[in-house]
């Protein structure tokens, strides 16, 4: 039987697999709400080689919201857990011991609280999905969420994040714990001025004075980008044949990765710069670089993968005319429509993200990345619509992306299977299609009617409008792979 992976099997791993720190001998610096796949394979592997490489009392405390289950699996393991690069050259893989601990919020909130007013504890970082800030993504407002008004008017303990969040600061503030950044590294636009705001909504609603959030707690901006699949049996397995150890908790990514930071960390930080993150003042025009050149496109290729009975990223990418028209909507509608960071090329940054996508080991779902289109399109792809449509131009393959994923939303694909829409808004979706008349103008006119997703300029512009319809009515036509192959 093959052991687990443990501080007692640290010996048996390849050399070159093995942390860079052993949890226990680095204190926490950084709690880290959300302990997902995405943090775990990047965040906390810069972190480790920010602190292996500079020093620093920067070990993470991870916490899981609800899941106990990645809890318990990381707690088994002294809290390592392997990161496997994957790439069509082969796969290594590398233990990460990056965490001091992990706990389950919901399990104990209040710990989680009093941790947050540790002076020891200088940073929070976040990912935890846009849905976890409870925030409208049309306005920015909290919601109207009966767990939230609990959080911040009863005086249970919190079950939300922005609650958690709000009951730490105030604990912070009477313990005079000292300065903290909280750093959204969650992939929406300006997450770092959104929480920023959600924090100062919070404490208005709870009724108490902002003074001290305003001079003690920063909010830096941020831009993440890796891809990180779900981990399957197959991850697992493919781990324990690289380590020689079982991996209960083990992930698999491609061997990119790029962090940017806002460098504003009023209580200090780790030397990120030293593992490659670049630190910066503004963090904006490489959000919608990413966002735009690389997400955009990566929804589009979902869509229409999806669409046409592809399971995966890297076969869409196969599909004749799917990268011809990708590598268009990138040099005709997104790049013209912003400014990129000093010194990047948007066409060539394009690039880059098709070679990212056409890794054949990694089994990026097109379903996967087809979910929350409703919260995704607009930074993804509307936000380069509307650039274009203020200079005056026709965004035809921008266009092309909208209306692929209003088929999606339709829920069948090319072939007649049912598609499963997995958004927040699946129920008004779905009934804003079962009451649209049967035709492509009529598909569009509804799903432009979601208020949520479309502002009410762009749902109007008749160019716009003109453009969807003419895709619906090509792809109702011949469908995704015939529509592709006569684009150009």
């Amino acid at each position: 039987m093959t052991p687990r992976l443990g501080l007692d099997t640290l010996r048996r791993l390849p050399i070159e697999s093995r942390p860079l720190l052993r949890p226990g001998t680095v204190p926490a610096g950084i709690v880290h709400i959300g302990l997902g796949a995405f943090f775990r394979a990047h965040q906390a592997v810069y972190t480790e080689e920010a602190v292996a490489a500079a020093g620093g009392d920067w070990g993470i405390l991870g916490v899981a919201p609800r899941s106990a289950d990645v809890v318990a699996a990381l707690k088994e393991q002294d809290h390592l857990y392997s990161v496997s690069e994957m790439s069509a050259e082969g796969a290594r893989a590398r233990v990460i011991g990056a965490l001091a601990g992990a706990q389950v919020a919901a399990a104990d909130p209040e710990r989680v609280v009093a941790r947050l007013a540790d002076p020891a504890i200088r940073v929070v970082t976040l990912c935890v999905t846009e849905k976890g800030y409870k925030l409208d993504p049309a306005t920015g407002q909290l919601l109207d969420d009966p767990a939230l008004t609990a959080d911040l008017l009863g005086d249970g303990s919190p079950t939300t994040v922005p609650g958690l969040l709000v009951r730490g600061l105030l604990a912070r503030a009477r313990a005079d714990a000292g300065p903290i950044a909280v750093v959204s590294c969650d992939n929406f636009s300006s997450n770092g001025r959104r929480v920023r705001g959600m924090l100062a909504a919070a404490y208005a609603m709870a009724g108490h004075d902002d003074a001290w959030l305003r001079a003690n707690v920063s909010c830096p901006g941020t831009m993440v980008d890796r891809i990180v699949p779900a981990s399957t049996e197959v991850t697992r397995a493919a781990a324990a044949a690289l380590l020689g150890v079982r991996d209960e908790a083990a992930l698999a990514g491609e061997p990119y990765r790029q962090w940017v930071i806002e460098d504003d960390f009023p209580g200090g930080r780790p030397a990120w710069e030293a593992a490659g993150a670049v630190l910066t003042g503004d963090a904006g025009p490489w959000e919608r670089l990413k966002l735009r050149a690389l997400n955009g496109v990566h929804s589009g290729m979902a869509y229409l993968g999806a669409l046409a009975g592809r399971e995966t990223i890297a076969e869409a990418h196969r599909m004749p005319g799917l990268v011809d028209a990708m590598r268009r909507f990138v040099a005709e509608d997104i790049a013209p429509s912003f400014t990129p960071p000093d010194g990047v090329s948007v066409v060539d940054y394009g690039e880059l993200s098709l070679a990212r996508f056409a890794n054949p080991a990694i089994a990026h779902r097109t379903k996967q990345v087809a979910m929350d289109g409703s919260q995704k399109l607009p930074q993804r792809v509307l936000e380069t619509v509307a650039g274009r449509r203020a200079a005056g131009a026709e965004p035809r393959w921008a266009a092309l992306v909208v209306a692929a994923w209003m088929r999606y939303a339709r829920g069948i694909a090319d072939d007649g299977r049912a598609l499963h829409l997995d958004d927040p808004l699946a129920d008004r979706i779905h009934a804003a299609v079962a009451a649209a008349p049967d035709s492509p103008e009529g598909l569009a006119g509804a799903l432009f009617g979601l208020t949520e997703v479309f502002p009410a300029e762009l749902a109007a512009d008749e160019v716009v409008r003109t453009l969807v319809v003419d895709w619906l009515t090509e792809l109702d036509k011949h469908g995704v792979e015939s529509t592709l192959a006569g684009a150009g």
